[in-house]
Order: structure tokens, then sequence, then C-alpha cells
């Protein structure tokens, strides 16, 4: 009885078509020649360069950035700066120019009074008086010297220059230096006499024990 047994039906075509590439020794990779190695090494060689001229760029450009966020330090701090100093200079002005123009006021005020009680003054005459008016015009007389006294004794107050003080100035103070011994000025003789005592007696304590070291030396002789 002949079989119905066949062997290629249990065979898997589709697994078998599936397994036959990697199944298949894979061909060994090739060597690479000399030119294909100078070719790698003079494209290595220009990435490199690239790389360098991107890098100084960048450095340029930060190079860049730093002086101008420096400047803008500057800026920002110079002009707070000067803002702060014009802010203050301007107040300290405005309020001596106030000062200022209120003595100058006063001061004007003070010249049209001299000036009033000068011509008061001016016009008296006594060699016009008469026996008859001589008591009303000495009286005048008087009160308008009077007034104008009170009008110099004033001034005299407000403005120092009428004393003869003279007002000083940035150019005419004289500078006084730490350590710097301040002048004389106007002392009395007394207190010259102990400047001088204060001055001079260390030499004259010198002096003495000289002497007497001298003195000794001599004695023993």
């Amino acid at each position: 009885m002949p079989s119905d047994y066949d062997a290629s039906e249990f065979i898997d075509r589709d697994f078998l078509a599936q397994r036959s590439p990697s199944a298949a020794p894979a061909a060994p990779s090739r060597a690479p020649t000399r030119e294909e190695v100078d070719s790698r090494v003079a494209e290595t060689q220009q990435k490199l360069a690239e790389l360098k001229r991107a890098q100084e760029d960048l450095e340029r450009e930060r190079t860049v950035l730093e002086e101008t966020r420096r400047r803008q330090i500057e800026f920002q701090t110079g002009r707070q700066e000067v803002m702060q100093n014009l802010t203050r200079g301007i107040g300290l002005l405005e309020e001596a120019e106030f000062a200022a123009r209120q003595e100058a006021e006063q001061m004007a005020k003070t010249l049209s009074g001299f000036r009033d009680a000068l011509s008061k003054v001016d016009v008296i005459h006594e060699d016009s008086w008469t026996k008859d008016n001589l008591n009303v015009e000495l009286t005048r007389a008087l009160t308008s010297l009077e007034n104008a006294r009170m009008e110099w004794n004033a001034a005299r107050v407000k403005f120092s220059i009428l004393s003869g003080q003279a007002i000083p100035t940035e150019a005419t103070k004289a500078p006084t230096l730490p350590g710097m011994p301040l002048p004389l000025g106007p002392h009395r003789f007394g207190e010259l006499c102990r400047i001088g005592f204060a001055l001079t007696w260390p030499l004259a304590a010198v002096a003495v024990v000289g002497i007497g070291l001298l003195l000794a030396v001599l004695l023993r002789r």
C-alpha cells in the first residue's frame, strides 16, 4: 500500500525565507585605502579650522559684549553720581542764592537809608540859623543826626564790612595743615613771655645741666 506521507508539507518556507539573509555569513569589511585616509585627514583638518574660526569669532563677540556691558555700567554709575551731585549742588546754590538775594535786598535798603540820612544831614546849615529859630533848627538837626546814627548802628549789626572786618574768601583763607602751629596774632606781652618760656625752657635746662657737670669736673681737679 503506497504511503501518503509527504515531507515537504512540514517545511515552513516563510520561516526559511526570513532566516536565510541572517543565516548567510557577513562579508568582511574592506580596509581603507591610503587615498581615503588622506581624504579623511584633510576633511578633519578643515572641520578643525572651521571650529577654530568659529571660536575666534565667538571670542571677539564676547569681548565686544563685555566692553559694551562695562560701558553701560559706567554710564549708569556716572549718571547716578552726576545726578546726585547736580541735585545737591542745585539745592545748595538755590539756598545760597536766596540768602544772597535777601542780603542784597537788605543792602539796597540800607544804601537807600544811608543816602536819605546823608541828604538830611547834608542840608543842615547852621550858619543860616537865627536867634529866633535856633532851638527849633537845633532840635531838628539833632533829630536828623540821631536818626542817621541809628541807621548806621543798625547797618553795622547787619554788615560786618562796615566795622572794618573784611569778608573772608576762599582765595584769602590761609590753609591750616594738621599739626601746623597757629600764628601768634595780637597777644599781650605777658602771654608772649609765657609762650617764649615754654619754647626755650628745655634748652635752658640742658644748659644748666651742662654747666653743673663742668663745675663738678673742675672741682674734682
